[in-house]
């Protein structure tokens, strides 16, 4: 589908649930929605300006009746998607983490904990309750259901701006995109202390994470990152693969990002700060003949083995010295059979065997220093694997 222009940047978008529409919030404060069909069409279905300040954030309500708009003005609007126009506004709405309950005008609570921006929330449905990230370094967990104004749980300062939240593993583990692009995993069951797992290799910070429709493979642990660097990049965690650049924004950072369709349908919808939204179709991406094994690139294989290691606890050196190689293993072999047989006409003579020797030699060397994402083995966790950021600076 081609790029759909706007006249601004776009802060932040949102998809209906049921039909094909898309709302975004613009720097100059306008709300507006597209239609989209799968021939690659759109229309402009409405724009409204609730604010001369800019829309930092938007968020559809779960029938698709409705769509929450907040920014800069510190106040919340409500939209009609029907018609377009505003229903409801409250003033001066924000300044910490306040919580809404819709049928009452203040709200119900507000949090301080946190002294930096709030990056991004992620909803429990669970436990009912609400997780945010912060520039002060930190991850909170609030219960909502509590009447107290702190949280019931607060991370450990992670020495990093936390900027993204995504659930993978059916909501047991929780990734965290950060300033320094480094993946951070919380494991719910290990407590929001600190995180478990450090996933390395962007060479920028990751400002959005979004999940991929449940139909496709390992839609449980693979995910889309949106990074400062302009790309959009499909991975795969545990055990951790680069599967490919799903979209690019040039020299433009990704901001946020999001699946149609409730997170189930064809396209994902990408802004950055080039004044467009980018809608890319996944089935392209998911679906083709590129993700075949047989035609993984070199970069793709040497993450993959890297990464398996990892998983396993043993590196390439540690196998090269469990036994004999393959060509070692050949070589007394036949000299076993030759010096039983005696025949001197199936006898290798010596220049063969120091050919033969040097050739593996070279090999094993070859083999060792093959290594184009300059991993180096960590004691601290499973999955973790360490990569210079040059690995994605050709991508």
């Amino acid at each position: 589908m081609p790029d759909i222009p706007v006249d601004a940047q776009i802060f932040d978008l949102a998809f209906h649930p049921q039909r094909p529409l898309v709302t975004t919030g613009l720097l100059t404060g306008y709300v507006t929605a597209f239609g989209y069909d799968e021939q690659g069409n759109y229309e402009e279905k409405f724009s409204i300006r609730p604010s001369k300040k800019s829309c930092r954030t938007l968020t559809m309500s779960e029938d698709g009746s409705n769509v929450w708009a907040a920014g800069k003005a510190k106040a919340i609007h409500v939209v009609d998607v029907g018609s377009g126009e505003i229903v409801e506004t409250r003033a001066a709405a924000h300044e910490w983490v306040p919580l809404w309950d819709p049928r009452k005008q203040d709200a119900v609570r507000k949090y301080t904990h946190h002294f930096d921006f709030i990056s991004d929330f992620l909803w429990l449905d669970d436990k009912k309750q609400l997780v945010a990230t912060s520039g002060d370094g930190t991850l909170s967990v609030m219960d909502v259901r509590s009447k107290k104004m702190e949280p019931v749980a607060q991370s450990e300062d992670q020495e990093d701006e936390l900027l993204s939240l995504l659930p993978i593993k059916g909501g047991q583990k929780i990734v965290v995109g950060t300033q320094l692009g480094i993946l951070s995993v919380f494991n719910r069951k290990s407590g929001w202390g600190d995180c478990v797992d450090r996933i390395p290799g962007h060479p920028q910070s990751i400002d959005a994470l979004c999940a991929i429709p449940s139909r496709y493979p390992n839609a449980q642990s693979t995910i889309l990152t949106g990074s400062s660097d302009g790309l959009l990049r499909a991975v795969q965690l545990f055990p951790t693969k680069l599967l490919g650049v799903v979209a690019d924004h040039g020299e433009f950072p990704i901001e946020r990002m999001a699946v149609d369709m409730n997170g189930e349908g064809r396209w994902v919808g990408s802004v950055g700060h080039e004044e467009v939204l980018k809608l890319t179709d996944l089935q392209e991406v998911f679906e083709d003949d590129g993700d075949d094994n047989d035609n993984k690139s070199e970069s793709d294989a040497a993450w993959d083995e890297n990464a398996n290691a990892e998983e396993n606890g043993s590196g390439n050196e540690s196998k090269a010295e469990a036994g004999p190689s393959k060509g070692e293993g050949k070589g007394k072999g036949e000299e076993a059979s030759d010096a039983e047989d005696g025949d001197g006409d199936d006898v290798r003579d010596d220049s063969d065997d120091e050919e033969d020797a040097e050739l593996e030699l070279r090999k094993r060397k070859r083999k060792k220093e093959k290594d184009p994402l300059q991993t180096v083995k960590r004691q601290k966790g499973r999955n973790e694997v360490e990569a210079e950021p040059a690995f994605f600076a050709d991508l």
